[in-house]
């Protein structure tokens, strides 16, 4: 009977759910928002031996995840709404929030998408022919004039903000000029880790910031360490040379000989003797 068979496609379905479901670290849950097949055919090429990418059925994962009677990944439930993909790997949530990240291009955008970066209109010739083009221009807030039979926009213009909606006016501007306001890809919603809910909001991270502000973190702390005189493999050789220079100061100030100390006293008797000799030679009588 083909519904027999149907349910027994769906009961085996849901087993292969369950092993994949215990057999990695982490579980990423990503919408399908705006993605095309193509483009996620690739990144699950690109992700290959890192990512194990799948597309399940939220009613199916959700009785896998009864079934194996693990409270921990019943907080996956709230997130399997809508189309997505599942993302199944032993790197941790923020390692694979930046490999979505770099998998994602650039594309033009359409009415009700949101901007993917602050959009400035550059200055200069548009390559459109006088005509409607210019109320449109002049329509999402760009300058425009005529030049050699061209339209030019007038000076650099920004005609949106990162995060804001791009209206249909405004789409069909950006597409005539060729300029790709919105990125295309997987947006990670959020990544079950070892029993603990990463969201979205927490999963971006400025990579550069975070770069500039580890490096002055470290800064600080080598320069408090040596104001302490902490010894760490970071500040052993240095707190050793200040040592040193501080000992042989020390030394010279108190007159102590030692095998380190000995040229600057030699230099020092040498200088003076320099000295006196040219004082005795101008102190001699005039014949």
């Amino acid at each position: 009977m083909p519904s027999q068979l149907v349910l027994e496609e769906k009961s085996s379905e849901v087993e292969e759910i369950q092993k994949v479901l215990v057999e990695y670290k982490s579980i990423g849950v990503a919408s399908l928002r705006k993605v095309r097949a193509p483009q996620l055919q690739e990144l699950k090429k690109s992700l290959l031996g890192q990512v194990h990418m799948r597309v399940m059925k939220n009613t199916l994962t959700r009785i896998a995840i009864e079934n194996l009677g693990k409270e921990d990944l019943k907080k996956l439930e709230p997130f399997l709404e809508g189309s997505n993909v599942l993302l199944f790997t032993n790197l941790n949530p923020f390692k694979l929030a930046l490999l979505l990240e770099k998998g994602k291009v650039k594309t033009t955008a359409k009415s009700g998408d949101i901007a993917a970066m602050d959009v400035v209109v550059p200055q200069g010739n548009t390559g459109q022919a006088p005509g409607p083009i210019i109320s449109q221009l002049n329509g999402v807030g760009l300058p425009t004039r005529i030049e050699s039979g061209s339209v030019w926009v007038a000076k650099d213009t920004l005609v949106v903000h990162k995060g804001d909606v791009i209206n249909e006016r405004l789409a069909g501007v950006l597409s005539k000029l060729g300029i790709k306001a919105v990125e295309s890809g997987l947006s990670m919603r959020a990544v079950y880790d070892e029993g603990s809910m990463v969201l979205e909001n927490q999963l971006h991270i400025d990579v550069d910031a975070t770069r500039k502000s580890l490096m002055a973190n470290q800064a600080e702390a080598f320069a408090l360490a040596m104001e302490i005189a902490y010894p760490t493999t970071d500040t052993i050789k240095a707190l050793l040379q200040t040592a040193k220079q501080k000992a042989t100061a020390l030394s010279i100030a108190a007159g102590i000989v030692t095998k380190d100390t000995v040229g600057d006293f030699l230099r020092k008797a040498n200088a003076e003797m320099e000295s006196l000799s040219k004082a005795a030679e101008k102190a001699k009588p005039k014949a």
